[in-house]
C-alpha cells in the first residue's frame, strides 16, 4: 500500500465543514450571520455555487425551503437563537419532506448566552423541536475526520430520506485552527439525484417499500407538483382525520425508525474485561479518549463510547448500554442532555453524570469523576 507524504495544513473545521458540504452536493447556502457560524457564513460564500445572504433567520429558513422545493439543496449555519426562530419553519419543512442540512454551532446559554463560549448544550431541543415527537437525524461530529465524513453522511440523509438533517457542532470545533494532514480525507462522491421514472399520474407522497416517495421539484415540465405542510394525503390534498392522511403522517415518523440502521454511527473502543464505560460525543470527545489512555495506563479497564449519531437513538447503543454494570457520560452541560435522552429524567444507580459548563471538560475531571 502506497504511504502517502504528509499534506499538513493550518485549517479550521468550519473550512472543512462547508467544502465536505459542496463536494457532496451543496449547491446553494442561505444564512443569516451569526456567532460562531461566522466563518461557515464567509466560506459558503466564496465556495457554495448559489448563496443568499438572509435579512433574519425566520427569512433564511423559508429561502431555504423554498430553494429545496424548487429542486436544489440547500444548507445553512447558526447558533441556538436562531434555532429557536426557525423552529416553525423546520417543522413545516419537515412535513413538506424537503432535503436540506442544517449546522448548529453550539454555545454557553440560557438566553444567547456567550458567544465566544462553546457548550453541548442543544441537544435537548432537537429532540423534541419537531411537534409530536417525531425524530429528525443528527450528527454530531468528534473532531475533523468526523467533520468531513459526516457532513457528506448529511447530504446522503437528507437526499436519501427526503428531509432536514442537523450537524451538531461546537463552537471550539469549527472557529479553533489547528494542524491537520488533508490525506487523512477520503474522497467524496456528490450525491446523485436523478429524476424518478414515474408511470401515470405523480403522487408526491406516495411511497413504496423505503418509506420514502419519490422527489420531483416544483415547476417540472412533465408532472404536476404539489408539497404542502398541512396533514395531507398522497396526492399533497389537504385531509384532517383521513386514514391515508394519518397512514402518510405516521410514515414521517416509521422512515427513521424502520431505517435506524441506515443512520447509526458510532466508535466504541474495547478492552478485555472491561466493565466500566465511558460515553461522550461532540467537542467532548478529545477529553474523554485523553482521560481513557491515562486510565488504561494507571491499570483501570473501561471502554469508550462515541456516539455520532446522536437521534434517533439506536437500539443497538441500549444492546451496548447493557452490556456494562457501570457507566458514566461526560458532556459540556449542566443538566446532562444525552443522559436524559438515554435514560429519562430519573436517577439511575449504575450511570454516573459528568458534567460542566462555562469551560471544556478536562482527562483529569474525567478521570476524577471515573477512578
Amino acid at each position: 500500500m502506497e504511504t502517502l507524504t504528509p499534506k499538513k495544513t493550518l485549517i479550521d473545521g468550519s473550512k472543512l465543514m462547508i467544502e465536505a458540504l459542496a463536494q457532496a452536493g451543496v449547491d446553494t447556502f442561505v444564512a443569516y450571520p451569526i456567532t460562531p457560524s461566522n466563518w461557515m457564513y464567509k466560506y459558503a460564500k466564496e465556495r457554495v455555487p448559489q448563496f443568499y445572504a438572509a435579512p433574519d433567520e425566520i427569512t433564511t429558513f423559508q429561502w431555504m425551503s423554498g430553494m429545496s422545493a424548487a429542486g436544489r439543496l440547500p444548507a445553512t449555519s447558526s447558533a441556538f437563537p436562531g434555532i429557536a426562530l426557525m423552529v416553525e419553519s423546520i417543522n413545516m419543512a419537515y412535513a413538506m419532506e424537503l432535503p436540506m442540512v442544517i449546522i448548529i454551532t453550539q454555545r454557553l446559554g440560557p438566553s444567547t448566552g456567550s458567544a465566544t463560549t462553546g457548550a453541548q448544550g442543544d441537544l435537548a431541543i432537537l429532540n423534541g423541536i419537531i411537534s409530536g415527537g417525531y425524530p429528525v437525524p443528527v450528527f454530531s461530529p468528534s473532531g475533523f475526520d468526523d467533520i468531513w465524513s459526516l457532513s457528506e453522511k448529511a447530504v446522503q440523509t437528507a437526499v436519501k430520506f427526503r428531509t432536514p438533517v442537523f450537524l451538531l457542532t461546537s463552537k471550539e470545533m469549527v472557529m479553533h485552527q489547528k494542524s491537520f494532514d488533508l490525506n487523512r480525507l477520503k474522497p467524496i462522491d456528490k450525491v446523485k439525484r436523478p429524476k424518478p421514472k414515474i408511470e401515470g399520474t405523480y403522487l408526491p407522497y406516495k411511497a413504496d417499500a423505503s418509506l420514502v416517495p419519490p422527489f420531483i421539484p416544483l415547476g417540472d415540465d412533465e408532472h404536476l407538483v404539489r408539497i404542502t405542510a398541512s396533514t395531507h394525503d398522497e396526492a399533497a390534498n389537504i385531509r384532517k382525520n383521513d386514514p391515508e392522511a394519518l397512514a402518510n403522517t405516521r410514515r414521517l415518523h416509521d422512515k427513521f425508525i424502520n431505517r435506524i440502521d441506515e443512520l447509526t454511527i458510532y466508535d466504541l473502543e474495547r478492552q478485555e474485561g472491561a466493565e466500566k464505560l465511558l460515553i461522550t460525543w461532540g467537542i467532548t470527545t478529545d477529553a474523554a479518549r485523553d482521560a481513557l489512555a491515562k486510565l488504561r495506563e494507571m491499570g483501570k479497564k473501561i471502554d469508550l463510547l462515541v456516539v455520532k449519531s446522536l437521534l434517533p437513538v439506536s437500539p443497538k447503543i441500549y444492546d451496548i448500554l447493557n452490556q456494562y454494570p457501570e457507566i458514566f457520560i461526560a458532556e459540556e452541560n449542566l443538566t446532562g442532555q444525552l443522559k436524559e435522552i438515554l435514560f429519562g429524567h430519573a436517577p439511575v444507580k449504575n450511570v454516573k453524570q459528568i458534567n460542566k459548563m462555562g469551560n471544556m471538560i478536562t482527562p483529569d475531571e474525567i478521570i476524577g469523576a471515573i477512578v
